[in-house]
């Protein structure tokens, strides 16, 4: 199948502070084959720097820019609402898809993701199998199924 052979190209940048959440969230990844790169800033700074070629990332000629955003939102240095923010405000990110994949049951941050133009929003169930089950989904979905804006 064409889409599952270029599947494995598409870039994901998991921003995730918490390493017992990034370990979870690489094992579903990894437990249900789907083999993406996987791209892990640790804070919203880092992701910032990912995303627009700066910092630690200023000196690679070529930042691939990823098939899809897996962004928590309780980070440290740049919380994710503000990362989502200003995802949303550049040309050459604002048609990523953002799935926020957090812990949080505020209303608030539901409200605020979609206002700022998340794409979806899932909380993390506690559960193993749960969690795996929406990776996959998320997965399958975002990097499958979708069709993303053309490039300019």
């Amino acid at each position: 199948m064409k889409g599952e052979e270029n599947m494995s190209e598409k870039v994901i940048l998991l921003v995730e502070d918490n390493p017992m959440d990034e370990e979870l969230t690489l094992r579903a990844l990894q437990h249900n084959r789907i083999s993406n790169k996987v791209v892990v800033a640790r804070d919203g700074a880092e992701a910032l720097d990912y995303l627009f070629g700066r910092g630690k990332y200023e000196k690679q000629n070529s930042v691939q820019m990823p098939q899809l955003v897996l962004l928590d939102l309780n980070l440290p240095k740049i919380d994710g609402l503000e990362v989502l923010r200003r995802i949303r405000q550049k040309e050459t990110t604002k048609h990523i898809p953002v799935v926020v994949l957090t812990s949080s049951n505020e209303e608030s941050d539901l409200i605020n993701s979609y206002n700022l133009g998340a794409n979806s929003f899932v909380r993390k169930p506690v559960d193993f199998e749960q969690f795996i089950d929406a990776c996959v989904q998320l997965s399958l979905f975002w990097l499958v199924h979708n069709q993303t804006s053309p490039k300019k």
